[in-house]
């Protein structure tokens, strides 16, 4: 799985803490999802993929297309 949270938050220099704060997510549960330790909902990838203006298929690594 080419999961691309990390990609994407790089790209907008956007550190792990201010992603889960703007999210009211934990920055722990950031750095899993990151590392594929742990499996996002299909809510949680809906607020990435709105967060970041990108498809669930592009958040996914299905597509290249945004």
């Amino acid at each position: 799985m080419n999961f691309r949270l990390k990609e994407l938050r790089k790209e907008r220099n956007i550190s792990q803490l201010k992603l889960a704060l703007d999210l009211n997510m934990n920055q722990n549960a950031i750095s899993r999802y990151e590392n594929l330790e742990r499996e996002a909902d299909y809510e949680t990838l809906i607020k990435f993929s709105d967060y970041f203006d990108v498809s669930l298929d592009y958040l996914l690594g299905r597509t290249d297309k945004k």
